[in-house]
């Protein structure tokens, strides 16, 4: 008698939010239908792109595929909300449209979940790779020794406020499986946009389950030109001022939950120096009277820091000298 395996396998929903990236979103998909764990549901949520990538996700003829196109740009995080909502596996993993699954992704962290009914999620490391997908090996070893993946234990963690909030070890946009249904996706305010990866990590905590991390290199992110990471640099004012008040309500939240006072310091520090990055970023965008602002609160919390101080003072030269001074910070 031969017994379908896809029977014995609970069905994992896989998010791909996509928006204007259709060379990158095809190797997506495909890295997520190579699978070998083979019991998944694809959701493709595009966000109002300017090349419909209807078609390009039809030509794969799978059944398991599914496509949403909203009728307008609501927003990265309305995008990547609006897929986890239409979830209707067991388990849950986001596949941004730019990145990559090794084949063996989820037959390697959904065994640990099933075995553990106290565990919400399960993560592992991840290459770093460059636009043509290329393997940066120095980014690579670079990004596990940053966020001290290369330190963590393999198996459970029970405390894991540390290795999901100060470390972000925790990839949850782009390495990482959640047991479904136990995070509420309309807890996750809009204000905090660009964060909602570290605030996910945040509310899995607070729901007093463990985690498993399993230490092996599983997926592949990409970095190019167009990553939210490039953008909120000096490259785009915009996004810049949009990911320091995304940090601001974050570390706002996490200041105030009495169960993190131990790493309070450490949250405030971050939250000053958001409030500085923004202050920067409105100074960047002529709105010298509102970066002032910023500036001058970041001040009074800290009383002296030399960055704060330079970007205050710079507010009271001439535009042109101070965007130009203000390009390296």
């Amino acid at each position: 008698m031969t017994i379908n395996s896809e029977l014995l396998e609970p069905l994992v929903s896989v998010i791909i939010p996509t928006y204007n990236r259709p060379q990158y979103l095809e190797q997506a998909i495909s890295s997520a239908f190579k699978q070998t764990y083979q019991n998944i549901e694809i959701i493709v949520s595009d966000n109002f792109s300017p090349e419909d990538p209807q078609n390009l996700v039809a030509s794969f003829g799978d059944s398991r595929i599914k496509f949403w196109r909203h009728t307008e740009n609501v927003g990265m995080l309305t995008n990547q909300m609006n897929a986890f909502k239409m979830a209707q596996g067991k388990y849950v993993a986001s596949l941004h449209d730019d990145d990559i699954w090794n084949q063996d992704f989820l037959a390697k962290l959904i065994p640990p979940l099933e075995a553990n009914s106290n565990l919400i999620l399960a993560f592992c490391d991840q290459y770093i790779i460059d636009a043509q997908g290329q393997i940066n090996v120095a980014a690579t070893e670079g990004n596990s020794r940053s966020y001290k993946r290369d330190r963590i234990t393999s198996g459970i963690h029970e405390d894991f406020q540390k290795i999901a909030l100060v470390d972000k070890s925790i990839p949850t946009a782009a390495a990482c499986v959640i047991r479904n249904g136990l995070i509420d996706w309309d807890s996750i305010p809009a204000e905090i946009g660009g964060m909602w990866d570290l605030y996910l990590s945040y509310l899995c905590y607070i729901s007093g389950y463990a985690v498993y991390y399993y230490p092996e290199k599983l997926t592949y992110y990409r970095e190019h030109e167009q990553t939210d990471t490039m953008l909120s640099g000096r490259r785009n004012v915009q996004a810049k001022i949009r990911k320091a008040e995304s940090e601001i309500f974050c570390y706002k939240v996490f200041m105030k939950d009495v169960r993190l006072q131990e790493y309070y310091s450490h949250f405030k520090k971050l939250w000053l120096e958001a409030n500085t990055t923004l202050g920067i970023g409105l100074l960047l965008d002529n709105k010298t009277k509102a970066a002032r602002s910023y500036f001058w609160q970041a001040l009074n919390e800290q009383k002296f820091n030399l960055r704060t101080l330079t970007a205050l003072t710079l507010s009271f030269t001439p535009q042109i000298i101070t965007n130009k001074l203000l390009s390296v910070y």
